[in-house]
């Protein structure tokens, strides 16, 4: 039962870890590799898709200690919910919200209110930074619907995104 609550834990934990790690390292210094996901698709795979490659490779080690390496046993349902979270990351990021990954098809209305909200981030590059649960601040969601932008597209380009920041409200 605890290391089923451990996982349960890790699992919650994650998102927001994941949205300050979007904030303050992809946004920050692994722009290099985040900014391909900020403009319009250009292959199928993307300088952006090292970022999950590396958190699943650390996940890997953390596991691999808890079973293998004598570390503490909490290691193991740690890794199990980070994995598990970076399931449901694929799930809802790639799925439904990219739909990059297209195994079944998903109705549109599915991920309607994440896609949005996703997709004012790419707008302002800007919160919401969580990936299961954004929370779009009140200020980006007026000013995109005040400019009548389809904020539901991917693809909105670094430029567009900075002048629509920088563009007046009217």
């Amino acid at each position: 039962m605890k290391d089923a609550l451990v996982v349960v834990a890790a699992l919650v934990v994650m998102e927001p870890f994941a949205a300050l790690t979007h904030r303050f390292v992809m946004h920050g210094f692994g722009m290099g590799w985040h900014r391909s996901h900020h403009e319009p698709p250009r292959a199928r795979f993307e300088a952006n898709d090292l970022f999950p490659v590396t958190f699943a490779a650390a996940t890997i080690l953390v596991l691999v200690i808890g079973v293998y390496a004598g570390g503490p046993a909490v290691l193991v349902p740690i890794g199990i919910g980070v994995t598990a979270y970076g399931a449901a990351y694929l799930l809802v990021h790639e799925v439904i919200i990219h739909r990059r990954v297209r195994v079944v098809p998903v109705p549109d209305r599915v991920g309607r209110c994440l896609r949005e909200a996703h997709n004012v981030h790419h707008l302002f590059a800007r919160a919401p930074y969580g990936f299961l649960a954004p929370v779009v601040p009140a200020e980006l969601r007026r000013r995109a619907a005040a400019r009548g932008v389809d904020h539901t597209r991917r693809g909105v380009s670094e430029v567009e995104a900075a002048e629509a920041a920088e563009a007046p409200t009217p």
